[in-house]
């Protein structure tokens, strides 16, 4: 397993763990296993698990949302769903293999998946382009989302990207305005939208297909307009203050449930869902069906006016201590006008004389 540089001592401590389970010693014979031992070093991992994992920042979160061994959206389809039978290609350009796409069953129930997909080793990420979808995925996408709009049929998404695929032939093939139509697409719809936000949901990339009746996080996912690294660059010029905008973008599960941006949050296995990938599984099946019947008994316009006003009222509600308006206080203006008034007096005066120039001569 891959350990973060917050989770070095957590590292030890699961390696103490396997030699003491381990049934051969360094000379190749038999060791005696000391449950005694085993039980007790358990029970340290968990205390030190639960020290690691109550205090994270956002940019621990962010680490944790892109750690490598987290479950990505195929495992989520083939362990939740069944018989499911993957449907490819936008019928205009070709396929995108960032986007897995198609129908399955859960308990019985009909539904579209579509799950953002970043690989899990080398090959397989550059298959699936690291969950960047080009111009295509998206038509795919509301190609299908359609599709099953005429056969009453949920819509179930996977949300785990950095961003759309910036390169050079995605915005000749129209990027932007295929974000747009997704978002505009889901919209309209008149089935129900879950998406559950696995890993990173990053700018409009995610929204795409986020634009639902529930947004669902998982507890160490993150969401934001754009990735820490993008923010610190563009405010910053230096990507070494990843952390600093990291915190400052308000981008873990916890702020954005906070603020009613979505909706829910599910908590992860101890030491995130990668330590128990079943065991998530099964937690995102339960909210799923659980959704699935809640919207059995609504009718289309209300599955339909929810969706629209969930999106209409978002940033209604926001809080007064999101933002710090101290520096622009009344003392602070005040006591900035008396520290600079001598230039500020000198500015004026040019200022006078030019205008007074001008009305002369003209």
């Amino acid at each position: 397993m891959h350990y973060l540089d917050f989770e070095k001592e957590l590292e030890q401590l699961d390696k103490n763990l396997e030699e003491l389970k381990h049934p051969f010693n360094e000379e190749g014979g038999l060791s005696t296993i000391d449950n005694s031992q085993i039980d007790e070093l358990e029970n340290k991992i968990k205390v030190k698990i639960d020290e690691i994992y109550s205090n994270l920042d956002g940019w621990k979160k962010t680490k944790i949302a892109r750690h490598e061994n987290r479950p990505k959206a195929e495992f989520y389809i083939h362990s939740i769903f069944e018989n499911f039978q993957q449907v490819a290609g936008d019928r205009n350009y070709g396929e995108d293999e960032a986007a897995i796409t198609g129908f399955g069953k859960i308990n019985g129930e009909s539904v579209l998946v579509i799950g953002q997909e970043k690989g899990s080793d080398t090959q397989s990420r550059i298959k699936r382009n690291f969950g960047m979808m080009r111009p295509e995925g998206y038509r795919k996408c509301i190609r299908l989302m359609k599709l099953a709009e005429n056969y009453n049929v949920p819509i179930i998404t996977f949300i785990d990207t950095p961003g759309a695929y910036p390169g050079k032939g995605a915005e000749e093939r129209g990027q932007a305005e295929a974000i747009a139509q997704s978002i505009n697409c889901c919209l309209g719809l008149k089935v129900p939208i879950i998406s559950i936000v696995i890993g990173e949901g990053g700018s409009g990339g995610a929204i795409a297909l986020a634009t639902s009746n529930k947004v669902l996080m998982l507890e160490h996912s993150i969401y934001s307009v754009i990735s820490p690294e993008g923010c610190a660059s563009i405010l910053w010029k230096d990507a070494t203050k990843s952390k600093e905008a990291a915190e400052a973008m308000h981008l873990t599960a916890q702020e954005l449930y906070k603020y009613e941006i979505i909706d829910d949050i599910l908590h992860e296995p101890k030491g995130g869902a990668h330590r128990n990938s079943d065991l998530m599984s099964s937690k995102i099946k339960e909210e799923i069906l659980k959704y699935i019947t809640y919207y059995k008994l609504k009718s289309t316009n209300e599955i339909l006016n929810e969706r629209t006003d969930k999106f209409k009222n978002i940033g209604n509600n926001l809080p007064a201590d999101i933002v710090s308006f101290d520096k622009f206080s009344q003392a602070n203006i005040k006591g900035n006008l008396i520290k600079n008034k001598k230039p500020i007096f000198i500015g004026l005066g040019i200022l006078l004389v030019v205008i007074f120039f001008i009305l002369i001569f003209n």
